[in-house]
Order: C-alpha cells, then structure tokens, then sequence
C-alpha cells in the first residue's frame, strides 16, 4: 500500500511540475543515454519539462552469480534483475546537481540451489544430506521499489548535445518473498520435512531482510536533441 501512495504521488509531483513553468527555449528537450552501476547496464529516456523538472525513463538489466549462505546452508546463488524505472529529477538551482524520486518496476531476485554435505538442520531441526537432497528456491523483491537518490546531469545545463550523469541512491523493497523447494532426498515428500522447510523460509527470509534496500549507483552518457 505504501508503494501504490508513492508512485501516486510522484504521478501528481509531474503533473504539477508540468503546469508550473513554461519549458525553456534554448537547446532541445529530449534526450536519451546508456548507463552502468548496480542495477546493471541501462538504456533511458528524458524530457525536460522546464528549467528545475526532468522526467527520466528506462530500463536495467543485471545477471551474475552470487553464492551465499543463508540459515547455515550454502547456496550457489544468481541475481537475475530486469526492471523498468519512472523518475522524477529536480535540479534545485536549475544546474547540475538534481534529487530524484520515482520507483522501479520488475523483477529482482536471487535464484538459489544448495546440496548440504554435512548433516544440516532445516527448520531448526537436523537432517543428514541424503535425506534432504538439494534445496533450490528464490529470494524476490517486491514488483514496485520507491526510489530516493541525489546526483549531477548537465544534459540540459550543459553546452553542447553530450551530457554526463552521475546517480547515487537507495530503492526500497518489501521483505522479501522466499519460496524453497526439496528435491531428491528421501524425505523430499515427507509432511515432517515439508513444514520444517515452511520454517526454514522463514529463517532465510530474515537473513535476507537486508536485500530490501537496493543500492543504486549509476553513471552515464547522455545526447539531447
């Protein structure tokens, strides 16, 4: 709920930005660019709305592996994000330097596969490997993720149609969602086991609480026309 009142509200902020200011003459109003940083390699699009407002949209991809150990056991882990983004830049003293707001939207998740060696408790009970055989699952953030961050873009303060951005931020996540699975072990199946790993999603989500808050860092290349 906090979210759909977060994006309603950058929703309003862009139309009143819109009526505010008639849109300055001099150089272009679109521009477009690619970007780096943690969520991964980006293409996006802006319009100046006036002197002070820039919408930005775009997109994100990111696929690398990642292992980690949640509740004692050891998966090989691999984040997988494909998100868009609405924003809404606001350069303050009408230069460079520009606090945005906005939200992502997409997946991103954290895909997980582990086979314990060693006798291993699950659910805050103990199992030898061969009766638990390999627990696969996902970590996933909420589809919508408010964003908060502060940054330098002088594609419209600028001289010239190149631009250069620097982003740096924080999105915003529910806890995140934890589904686990059981696979080729001999109690896979067994009603026990299937609760103890009820429980077991519960321990990993709070060791994953902390994926929640997305750092964002970007830094990009822009042409205004």
């Amino acid at each position: 709920m906090k979210i759909r009142f977060f994006v309603a509200g950058v929703g309003a902020a862009l139309l009143a930005a819109a009526g505010s200011q008639a849109l300055a003459q001099d150089g272009g109003n679109f521009a477009v660019g690619g970007n780096i940083g943690t969520p991964g390699i980006g293409l996006e699009a802006q319009y100046r709305l006036n002197d002070s407002f820039v919408v930005r949209g775009g997109g994100d991809w990111l696929d690398f592996d990642h292992d980690e150990t949640y509740s004692g056991v050891a998966y090989t882990g691999k984040v997988k994000s494909k998100t868009a983004g609405l924003f809404l830049d606001w350069h303050p003293m009408q230069g460079g330097f520009f606090v945005s707001g906005g939200s992502y939207f997409g997946k991103r998740k954290i895909n997980l596969s582990g086979t314990p060696t060693e006798n291993t408790q699950i659910g805050g009970a103990t199992f030898t490997p061969a009766q638990i055989g390999t627990i696969t699952g996902d970590v996933e953030l909420s589809d919508a993720q408010p964003f908060l961050g502060l940054g330098w873009d002088n594609t419209f303060s600028g001289d010239g149609g190149w631009g250069f951005r620097v982003l740096g931020g924080v999105s915003f996540s529910d806890s995140p969602k934890v589904d686990l699975t059981a696979s080729g072990g001999t109690l896979s199946n067994d009603p026990t086991f299937q609760q103890r790993l009820r429980e077991e999603e519960a321990e990993v989500r709070d060791d994953a609480k902390d994926f929640k808050y997305f750092p964002v860092a970007q830094i990009g290349l822009t042409y205004r026309f």
